[in-house]
């Protein structure tokens, strides 16, 4: 019987360490990136480029991904009004799939925006790695993040943790409840990875 006892107060205080963390790691990734999202094209200040973070152009149906579309309409609003000068697309490439070119393609055809000020980043194979990419290999630490507003939070902690002046600026949401809720649970346990390896020096996958 004490056997069973102790094994449930470990289960209990495990529970308890693990939820504490979440609360912590998620109040840490607010904290740092407070006031610095925006909604509104005519609140946020400008920066010198946008960097805009990839998602698959298309669903597994098929169909145009609307994370996609908007993240290209947010970012076509900030160069249409004046907001930056110029544009990195960053996300994978690899065979047969290549998210960068579907990005540029797209803001040059269907938003007007300039063919020659968008730089593809093709190895942007995850947030991190295009914040980091952003900074040391296209030297641009005065930026506005492109993405939805629950990875965007994310994404400034990295820019932040990594010293760029950076600000972000929420494309829209998806409205389908079951796409809400499941990507603000995963975003949830993402920014507890993203502190965790920020704390242990690790650069994620």
């Amino acid at each position: 019987m004490r056997i069973i006892r102790n094994i449930y107060r470990l289960i209990i205080s495990s529970i308890e360490i693990v939820f504490l963390l979440v609360c912590l790691s998620n109040a840490w990734v607010f904290g740092l990136t407070g006031g610095r999202t925006y909604t509104k094209i005519s609140k946020i200040p400008p920066r010198e480029v946008a960097l805009v973070l990839g998602t698959s152009p298309r669903m597994r149906s098929g169909l145009s991904n609307p994370y996609f579309t908007k993240r290209m309409d947010a970012t076509a609003l900030l160069y249409h009004h004046g907001k930056i000068k110029k544009i990195i697309v960053s996300g994978e490439k690899s065979k047969g799939y290549n998210e960068p070119a579907a990005m540029k393609n797209y803001l040059v055809y269907q938003e007007g925006v300039p063919e020659d000020i968008i730089i593809e980043d093709p190895e942007g194979f995850n947030t991190y790695k295009s914040i980091l990419r952003c900074k040391n290999t296209y030297n641009k630490q005065n930026v506005i993040i492109v993405s939805q507003g629950f990875h965007n939070l994310r994404a400034l902690f990295f820019a932040r943790n990594n010293n760029m002046n950076a600000l972000g600026f929420d494309a829209q949401d998806v409205s389908k409840p079951e796409s809400y809720y499941r990507n603000q649970s995963r975003e949830i346990l993402a920014r507890v990875v993203a502190v965790v390896y920020f704390i242990l020096g690790i650069s994620p996958d």
